[in-house]
């Protein structure tokens, strides 16, 4: 399907699998053919030394008109089998986003079914992001936090949550989303509460910030009852939890968090108070 690709994109596809400066997963040169035979590839030569990337470029053009060759590199690494080892559960969304907004320009999308990436022609976003059923988002982050910095830091978790979702990433989607309730609870309480009265230690847990907020009436009780199930799943970013919970999250999962998030951050919104 990517046979033909431009020589820029392939480039790109280089730099990610590459890593580094500012990319999701660095790799060593010694890295590259390994990632190529775990591609599928055949006859893979070694790497001698050459700049990374450059060598990583020569490989993927010698192939391009090869059908699915780069459809295999480009699977791989969106492939959560090839982060195990190094224990970065979200790297393979991470990359795949960064994929994605440099094959669109040529007409194609990494998505994952059943858990395997695959490459398919682009599919447009549809205007309401997917899995937020029973209710939506009526506030922007900067609605919500003063702090410009964190505001982006913020949006940018609920971006990665939208990312994961749309590509099958359920549990990477949930760890975004309880990380982003965390960041939202802990603004509220550093900055509506008088200073001798905000968290610290044991009280920055994210359970203890979901009481806080609901003994302030900053979330209503429904958020809160529920917040904490979205915090039970957020802790699966420890492999251990997921095993003692015998619960891997799937699509149904994500869908009961999403009206959570939402309701909360509206609820924030709707109680903050103005400067």
């Amino acid at each position: 399907m990517l046979e033909q690709l431009d020589d820029n994109t392939v480039e790109e596809i280089a730099r990610i699998a590459c890593g580094g400066e500012g990319y999701p997963v660095y790799r060593r040169g010694a890295d590259l053919p390994k990632l190529l035979r775990q591609s599928g590839w055949q006859d893979v030569p070694d790497y001698h030394g050459d700049q990374r990337r450059a060598w990583l470029v020569e490989q993927l053009l010698s192939r391009r008109n090869e059908p699915s060759a780069l459809d295999a590199v480009v699977c791989r690494l969106a492939d959560n089998r090839e982060y195990v080892a190094r224990n970065e559960p979200l790297a393979a969304a991470e990359v795949a986003a960064k994929l994605n907004q440099i094959l669109v320009f040529e007409g194609f999308e990494v998505a994952h079914h059943r858990g395997r990436p695959t490459v398919r022609p682009y599919r447009p976003e549809p205007e309401t992001a997917p899995g937020e059923p029973g209710g939506s988002l009526h506030v922007a982050m900067t609605d919500l936090v003063s702090d410009p910095a964190l505001a982006e830091v913020l949006q940018g978790r609920l971006d990665e949550a939208r990312i994961c979702d749309r590509n099958g990433a359920f549990a990477s989607a949930i760890i975004m989303l309880g990380s982003l309730l965390e960041g939202v609870l802990l603004d509220a309480a550093m900055t509506r509460l008088p200073e001798r009265e905000r968290p610290a230690g044991r009280d920055l847990a994210l359970q203890r910030l979901i009481n806080l907020a609901h003994e302030h009436k900053w979330i209503q009780a429904d958020v809160h009852g529920f917040a904490d199930k979205l915090r039970e799943y957020r802790n699966l970013v420890h492999p251990n939890a997921q095993i003692r919970k015998g619960h891997a999250p799937d699509r149904d999962t994500l869908n009961m968090c999403w009206p959570v998030i939402n309701a909360a951050l509206n609820d924030l919104a709707a109680t903050s108070i103005a400067p």
